[in-house]
């Protein structure tokens, strides 16, 4: 039986700390596993204490070059992927991702997806040493996320809101 517990933790690809939180396991489907978030959560992002002030569910894809966040309001952001590594998972209860720069946000007020921070993956590119498989990797995920979070494709579209329900 896997842990109610898991803990999320986001690296920089030069192994310094990115994010690290506790997360609910949700659920287990074809997708991924989906874990939630209430506000309150003690968290550590960029290396600094932190408390998480909105609540949100997160989609570890099975194996796949992403993460999503799926947000309620106020948050701008409705849907906010990160480009990262595949999900190493340590046992059920811990799991493991490098955070690749690259971000695809939906924003809720206008549906615009927009891609963010191709400065830092180049500069990060260049400082870590990226191999090129991981580059071409990231930038393909990169790209199908661009369209799928603008034209509907799940779970973007609506079937993360009745996850998004249990934590709000």
């Amino acid at each position: 039986m896997p842990s109610d517990v898991v803990r999320v933790i986001y690296r920089k690809y030069d192994g310094s700390a990115h994010r690290d939180y506790p997360a609910r396991r949700l659920a287990e489907d074809d997708l991924g596993v989906w874990l939630g978030v209430t506000a309150g959560t003690p968290s550590v992002y960029h290396g600094r204490p932190s408390v998480e002030q909105i609540p949100f569910v997160l989609l570890v894809p099975h194996h796949a070059w992403w993460t999503g966040m799926f947000n309620p309001p106020p948050r701008t952001s409705e849907v906010y992927c990160d480009i990262a590594s595949p999900a190493r998972w340590e046992s059920d209860d811990t799991v493991h991702l490098y955070d690749l720069d690259l971000d695809v946000v939906r924003r809720r007020a206008t549906g615009a997806v927009e891609l963010r921070d191709e400065d830092e993956f180049a500069e990060h590119r260049v400082r870590f040493g990226y191999p090129d498989e991981l580059v071409a990797e990231a930038e393909a995920a990169a790209r199908w996320l661009f369209a799928a979070l603008g034209d509907g494709t799940e779970p973007f579209a609506t079937s993360y809101r009745k996850w998004l329900a249990l934590v709000v």
